[in-house]
């Protein structure tokens, strides 16, 4: 092999080795590591890449897979079930950030249609930019995560027609346009791919898994994320699109964590290239010549799109405060759709090219601005959450415990809430002499058990302070038992996000509590669940069923009810389809009880002498 061939990917690795721990040292996440790598390596910085148009293209694959591995993550219920975030946030979102945006355009001097053409192209936001953020901090199952992905994949879907009017307000002529041929080779690759995926990629893949030959897998894994983005590249629809709608397809089937563990290290190195070609291509000459432009229509695009996701976080997606500036940080600047929109109303006649390099100037640097942005929003999280207990304290609120350092040295456990639930735990551990730590929320409680020479701690488990001060990180198990179901969800939510490798088990009042608890990635424990179905069994032995007879119906029924607990998290958020599960749900239940009765029954008979 050549040298040359090597030196490149060399470069590349290099930078990332050195640039990633080094901003991460200082506070900032992998993507702006990657991004000042790429200004360092290209055009503007030492000029060992000249040409990153070619490394854009080819590093575009990394979204791709990251595509392909969100899809993984949902179904084809649960987008049903998000059609509001999706359509209703979203759709705002993007109609009311293009609007603006055209009206600031008209305003320093544009055309209608260039202004809409920009306006448009700058409403959307960067997919792989703000999903990687969130999953660096672990906030893809929080809140504000949720509601950023609903409103990156309708912006997915706006870029299908958008690139498809660019064209027509070109005025070009009608051959060269959205030509009802195109149409419809858009809407029959689109078809093709939902019937193949239904039909062949779960046969596929078994065929494929009987082999037990891990590369097999491997190729089969990049043959359908490749092979779905191409076909919809080729009939005129995004590739990510394509590997997104294939990840939904295999979402519901056994090979979905194989899958995501084979293509996860391929997109993490992809989408490191990504960031690095964005990188590159920033025209810092432009920037040097006309910085008060720069400056000025990038101070516009940040704050017009931050204040509508501010907007459409607290009134549409509910969010509070806090959370509704957290989306904003994520979501508040261009992204990659920005330059295929851009370069295609150059080809159309639409922008100058002049104003095409600033606007991709901007575009590339406000995504560099997106990790600073989302870095000190997450910074003033905790502060305002201080001033919050600070407030508490001189309003005579609780004034916590100072926990020592040494006192979860040696814990394997945690438990939060220290009520009826968590002392039974705690006594269990005790008996088996496994080391907890315990903590509780109620001065009173704390006070109660201390008289029982209980080690137990008054303080908010959802504090990340207190948590790395009880020993969090040594922790192997979390009980969260506390008794309100907001406090457990917090603690919760915080919990996986600090120490996402622990395992989580929280009390769950209800079925509800439950689903929602499962959703970040909890294991939930229904408090009153197992002793109600111990309580069945004795009540099916008073009423004449034999002792074996009625642990097996009770088993039976517990085994049924959990398949039920996890079929419906699928659709809890559809009040509509979780009450027609309910009603079929009761109907499987009796037949499967019927049956039980016609067995027992023959076994009877074949007893009777």
């Amino acid at each position: 092999m050549h040298h040359d061939a090597l030196s490149l990917p060399i470069v590349f690795l290099l930078a990332a080795v050195i640039a990633v721990p080094l901003f991460k040292r200082f506070g900032f996440g992998a993507v702006l590591a990657y991004l000042a790598a790429g200004v360092l390596l290209g055009p503007a910085g030492l000029r060992i890449i000249s040409d990153p148009e070619r490394i854009l293209a080819a590093s575009e694959i990394g979204v791709v897979m990251m595509l392909f591995l969100i899809g993984l993550e949902l179904s084809i219920t649960r987008l049903k079930v998000m059609r509001r975030p999706i359509f209703v946030s979203g759709g705002l979102q993007w109609l009311v950030s293009a609007v603006a945006l055209a009206f600031l355009g008209e305003l320093l001097g544009l055309s209608d249609r260039t202004a809409f053409v920009v306006g448009a192209a700058l409403a959307m936001s960067s997919t792989a930019v703000g999903l990687q953020l969130l999953a660096e901090r672990k906030e893809l199952l929080e809140e504000h995560g949720r509601l950023a992905f609903a409103i990156l994949l309708l912006q997915d879907l706006v870029a299908i027609p958008l690139l498809a009017a660019v064209p027509l307000l070109g005025s070009l002529r009608s051959e060269e346009g959205l030509s009802m041929a195109a149409f419809l080779k858009a809407v029959g690759g689109f078809l093709a791919l939902l019937l193949i995926g239904r039909i062949a990629l779960k046969h596929l893949f078994r065929i494929v898994a009987r082999t037990s030959i891990p590369e097999v897998f491997t190729g089969a894994s990049l043959l359908v994320v490749l092979g779905s983005a191409w076909l919809m590249a080729n009939v005129g629809l995004s590739a990510g699109l394509g590997a997104f709608i294939a990840g939904v397809l295999l979402a519901e089937s056994e090979f979905r964590h194989e899958l995501e563990s084979q293509i996860e290290p391929f997109k993490g190195l992809l989408l490191g290239l990504f960031f690095i070609a964005v990188g590159m291509s920033v025209n810092m000459d432009v920037v040097v010549t006309e910085p008060v432009r720069i400056l000025v229509m990038l101070t516009l695009l940040v704050a017009v799109k931050f204040a509508v996701l501010y907007g459409v976080g607290r009134f549409t997606g509910k969010l509070n405060h806090l959370q509704s500036l957290q989306l904003a940080a994520v979501l508040a600047t261009g992204g990659e759709f920005a330059f295929v929109i851009l370069n295609q109303a150059v080809a159309n006649r639409l922008i100058e090219q002049a104003l095409n390099d600033q606007l991709v100037a901007v575009v590339s640097l406000s995504m560099a601005l997106t990790p600073i942005m989302v870095s000190l929003i997450g910074r003033l999280v905790p502060m305002v959450r201080e001033r919050e207990r600070i407030a508490d304290r001189q309003e005579g609120g609780p004034v916590y415990d100072d926990i020592p350092a040494d006192a979860g040295a040696n814990a394997q456990v945690m438990i939060a809430g220290f009520g009826r639930f968590g002392q039974i735990v705690g006594r269990f551990l005790t008996a088996h002499k496994i080391h907890y730590v315990a903590i509780d929320n109620s001065a009173e409680q704390v006070s109660f058990m201390r008289r029982f020479g209980n080690t137990l701690y008054y303080g908010d488990s959802a504090r990340p302070g207190l948590l790395r001060a009880a020993g969090g990180a040594n922790i192997k198990v979390f009980v969260i038992a506390l008794e309100k179901s907001d406090d457990n969800k917090r603690t919760v939510r915080i919990i996986r996000r600090m120490y996402p490798e622990a395992k989580v088990f929280a009390r769950a009042r209800d079925r509800q509590h439950a689903w929602e608890l499962m959703d970040m990635g909890a294991i939930p424990v229904r408090e009153m669940f197992y002793s109600s179905m111990e309580l069945s069994r004795q009540v099916l032995e008073a009423l004449g069923s034999d002792p074996e007879t009625a642990k097996q119906r009770t088993a039976r029924f517990a085994r049924w009810d959990e398949k039920l607990l996890q079929d419906q998290f699928l659709i809890y958020d559809d009040p509509e389809q979780l009450r027609n599960t309910a009603g079929s749900a009761r109907k499987q239940l009796e037949e499967l009880f019927d049956a039980d009765a016609s067995v027992d029954e023959a076994i009877d008979l074949d007893r009777t002498p």
